[in-house]
């Protein structure tokens, strides 16, 4: 196993190229995403070889199978003739099928997550209002990336959300690292690592630590509005908080398109 990252709309247009599979808009009261439970047709296939499953992944979620497959697992090209094989094959160690079971069995029920994703998306679109809005799914991804950001998607790996104590996390991570790998990080985990292919920063590369940290703290800052109280803490975060306040007239928006970071350091 790997150690590793509105006017109402008259008509939904369905983009089946970039599986945009958003909820109907009839009704203004509809929830803005739902998690979608790819890890279902997964667990079917890998636990019982269940044919359907695997053809239903294949057709209603094609970019997502290729994404766990070549680049998550990487088992190889999803267009190779064996890849089914070596997909079931992979997953026969009895500490992923005991690890696959545990994830299915805690999140049986998505219920708050979901209520979560919407209240924190609601809050995002008053403070971004082009932002949009991304498909969300659940995955099995055998200890591999937590979040997995695609092109308007968010994949969630419930196997790295089952407890800071969960007994088989203890041999491969540290202490530190176990803390974040709860189910109160999911919510605030995906939107920071969407906000960030959504706002990226330019040149990054190119660019020092510190103004690295402090791109990382404006999108922290930006979660924790959203979310309604400070979910992460740190002096860099602290420093944004104080740049807002001092420029209240500077919009969300604003703060993340920024290049300078300058102000914010006391430079």
């Amino acid at each position: 196993m790997k150690k590793l990252y509105s006017i109402l709309i008259l008509m939904i247009v369905l983009c089946v190229g970039c599986q945009m599979k958003f909820q109907a808009d009839d009704d203004e009261n509809a929830p803005l995403v739902k998690v979608e439970r790819y890890d279902r047709l997964e667990y079917r296939y890998l636990t019982t070889a269940d044919y359907s499953a695997l053809q239903e992944m294949n057709t209603e979620y094609p970019m997502e199978t290729r994404t766990l497959l070549e680049d998550v697992l990487q088992l190889g090209d999803a267009t190779d003739p064996d890849i089914n094989n070596k997909f079931i094959n992979f997953y026969q160690d009895p500490r992923l099928q005991s690890l696959m079971t545990d994830a299915e069995t805690q999140y049986a029920n998505m219920d708050s997550l979901n209520a979560q994703f919407n209240s924190v998306f609601t809050h995002l679109k008053k403070l971004l209002p082009d932002l949009k809005i991304p498909r969300i799914y659940a995955q099995l991804s055998a200890l591999d990336q937590s979040v997995i950001v695609g092109d308007q998607t968010i994949g969630i790996s419930l196997d790295k959300y089952l407890g800071a104590n969960y007994p088989v996390y203890k041999k491969y991570y540290s202490a530190e690292q176990r803390k974040a790998m709860t189910r109160d990080n999911i919510v605030p985990d995906c939107v920071v690592f969407y906000l960030m292919s959504q706002y990226p920063l330019k040149s990054f590369d190119a660019r020092s630590q510190i103004e690295r940290d402090m791109h990382v703290a404006r999108i922290q800052w930006v979660v924790n509005q959203s979310m309604g109280h400070n979910f992460f803490s740190s002096d860099n975060i602290d420093k944004v908080n104080i740049f807002m306040k001092k420029n209240s007239k500077t919009s969300t928006e604003e703060l993340l398109k920024m290049d300078d970071f300058s102000h914010m350091l006391g430079k």
